[in-house]
């Protein structure tokens, strides 16, 4: 890309991590190592720290819905990456407006704490609104078992739940592996009515992993808006983060689980 270029844009919209770990902060940050130019639109406010989500004042539907204006009216936006939405309404927005775009979906529904992001109605309106739109959705197999309305006390395997995801429209990567490093990680890769394809890379030991779900998506959408193909972005991202892993890795920042780096340059 050369200077007299200017570089594609992604919209992130998504909630505040005011410990600069996950949400926009990760977003943001990602599109920037990546090469891409980051919007956003604030869904949320969070008071948020390595130790958990302490609380989140929601943004009014009427200002999502203006950033929104303010972005799709003025720049000419590649990709949109969804995380933090909030309320069903908030995602029905989304489905109606970006929907036409390439989409990519990261369902928060569980903070890395514990915290519920997303009630049985935010879910709802994912199903019936926003999956039939997304271009790709990356839940991980928490996220996945709810999205699926498939019981975690009856585990379904992230292949099948990945294939049943799928069944809705979008692209799916359902993300797993042993967050500690025990074993190599396997995301599973599918489209409608393909069978879901394994992506296995190795796993990085350490607590250091606040965000590396947003990270993951937000560098997914950028490499989409690069012009790679599913299969290709799904490589890069997972490649990105497993560097920013091992770059965070020995860090002592805050007194729970620490922020994921961002401050990765791709080779």
């Amino acid at each position: 890309m050369s200077a007299a270029t200017a570089p594609p844009v992604v919209l992130s919209i998504a909630g505040t991590d005011s410990g600069g770990a996950a949400g926009l902060a990760a977003d943001l940050t990602t599109f920037a190592s990546v090469g891409v130019h980051g919007a956003c639109v604030v869904t949320a406010v969070t008071a948020q720290d390595t130790t958990g989500v302490h609380a989140i004042h929601a943004t009014p539907l009427d200002i999502v819905s203006a950033q929104l204006d303010a972005v799709l009216g003025d720049l000419p936006v590649a990709a949109v990456k969804t995380g933090m939405l909030g309320t069903a309404a908030v995602v029905r927005l989304v489905a109606e407006r970006c929907g036409h775009l390439p989409l990519v979906v990261d369902p928060v529904l569980v903070a890395t704490s514990g915290a519920v992001l997303g009630d049985a109605e935010v879910v709802r309106a994912y199903r019936e609104h926003l999956l039939p739109v997304a271009t790709v959705i990356t839940p991980n197999l928490e996220e996945a078992h709810a999205l699926a309305a498939v019981s975690a006390s009856c585990p379904e395997s992230a292949a099948r739940l990945a294939a049943l995801l799928a069944e809705h429209g979008p692209a799916t990567v359902v993300t797993g592996g042993d967050p500690h490093g025990a074993g190599p990680c396997t995301d599973w890769v599918t489209r409608r009515n393909e069978p879901p394809v394994p992506c296995a890379h190795p796993s990085v030991a350490t607590d250091n992993d606040h965000g590396s779900g947003c990270t993951f998506s937000a560098a997914l959408a950028a490499q989409l808006a690069l012009g790679r193909t599913l299969e290709e972005a799904v490589a890069c991202a997972a490649d990105f983060t497993l560097a920013c892993l091992r770059t965070s890795a020995h860090w002592e920042l805050g007194r729970g689980r620490g922020p994921i780096a961002h401050v990765v340059r791709p080779a």
